[in-house]
């Protein structure tokens, strides 16, 4: 318990930080001060800066993605359904994400560091809750696929790069269109009907 707050406090000093200056500014022993622990304690917790800030990364995100978390246990749910689940939560996540950017005031050089920290937090986690839904969808016969893997990391990397709209800024229709054509690609690679996947609300 002890252990948990010492480490929530290192987060708390380094998100405060962050509102005042750069990354690149912020200094080990500003974020011990800041938590009012010393520096030697952080490094207990946290081999590095780099480690702390992916930390606050996963905190401040990870409360959307709990239930993305859980549905691969959820057999009693198809796997279609799941995958609308997953795609929700992705959305929810990067929602977060983009409402936090537009409420700060970090440097553009920043805001691209948590960029792909973040985006490669959203891809590491969710891809194998995705690739273990596609894959008991092939093993009862709704989804006919050979790379479950492959096929999660390209559908996760569209959604995110499409959802934050960061890295190929695009109006609204483009976007659509875009997550269109990837359920479409996801109907044929899986074999399954034209419409299966029209309820995701990723496009609505």
């Amino acid at each position: 318990m002890v252990e948990s707050i010492k480490s929530q406090k290192i987060l708390d000093a380094l998100q405060q930080l962050l509102e005042e200056k750069s990354i690149r500014h912020i200094s080990v022993s500003e974020i011990a001060e800041k938590a009012g622990i010393g520096k030697g304690s952080i490094y207990y917790y946290y081999p590095s800066k780099d480690a702390i800030v992916d930390a606050l990364i996963k905190r401040n995100y990870e409360q959307p993605l709990q239930t993305a978390k859980s549905l691969s246990s959820r057999t009693d749910i198809s796997s279609f359904t799941r995958m609308a689940m997953l795609f929700q939560a992705c959305r929810n996540s990067s929602a977060v994400f983009i409402r936090q950017k537009r409420h700060s005031e970090t440097s553009a050089q920043d805001l691209a560091l948590l960029h792909q920290k973040y985006l490669n937090y959203l891809v590491s986690e969710l891809k194998p809750v995705l690739t273990e839904i596609i894959s008991q969808g092939i093993a009862c016969g709704e989804i006919h696929f050979d790379y479950p893997a492959a096929l999660s990391e390209i559908a996760l990397i569209v959604l995110a790069v499409k959802l934050d709209n960061s890295l190929v800024p695009s109006a609204p229709e483009e976007i659509e269109d875009t997550l269109k054509g990837l359920i479409s690609l996801l109907e044929k690679g899986t074999g399954v009907p034209a419409g299966t996947l029209d309820y995701l609300s990723i496009i609505k």
